[in-house]
């Protein structure tokens, strides 16, 4: 399988700081996917245009099954990743920003602020994660199912054959 994972932040991009959510998104999803996993990882400002861009190389030209992001999903005037998001998703899938939202509500009361989203672009699954490491792993624990299945649908597999049967999807 492999996975994208975008990290977006003026000052992580400008090294400032060290990007510590990016390599969170790996840490999880090889702890949850339990599955070899081949990454590749950019970190962009928050600036539409390169996020875009950058979310069609992983979906387009990487052939990324999973293209995940980090950032920018608040309501601060650069927060732009759904923007940029859903500028090159050819479906929405809001059912994953909701999920996350209402989970993570339970732990802070802001968290509708967020404005995560995700969706497909060709056979990619495309995921917005918030930006905070610790929220990063709550949301993916959340939403790790509907990956797996969003994922094997778009690969063309079924997600639910019986037990027994090969299937080319490792989780």
């Amino acid at each position: 399988m492999k996975i994208g994972r975008i990290t977006i932040s003026d000052r992580a991009s400008a090294g400032i700081y060290a990007d510590r959510s990016g390599p969170e998104i790996e840490a999880v999803l090889r702890e949850i996917l339990g599955a070899e996993a081949d990454f590749v990882s950019a970190i962009v400002p928050d600036e539409v245009a390169l996020i875009t861009a950058k979310l069609r190389e992983f979906a387009d030209a990487a052939r990324c099954d999973l293209v995940v992001t980090t950032g920018g999903t608040g309501i601060s005037p650069r927060d732009v990743t759904p923007e940029a998001t859903r500028a090159v998703l050819e479906k929405e899938l809001p059912g994953f920003g909701e999920a996350m939202r209402m989970a993570s509500l339970a732990k802070v009361k802001t968290a509708i602020l967020s404005r995560a989203t995700a969706g497909t672009r060709g056979r990619s699954l495309i995921v917005n994660l918030p930006g905070k490491p610790s929220a990063v792993r709550e949301c993916l624990e959340i939403i790790a199912p509907a990956i797996r299945e969003g994922v094997a649908h778009l690969r063309g597999e079924d997600p639910h054959a019986p037990a027994g049967q090969p299937s080319t999807t490792k989780f």
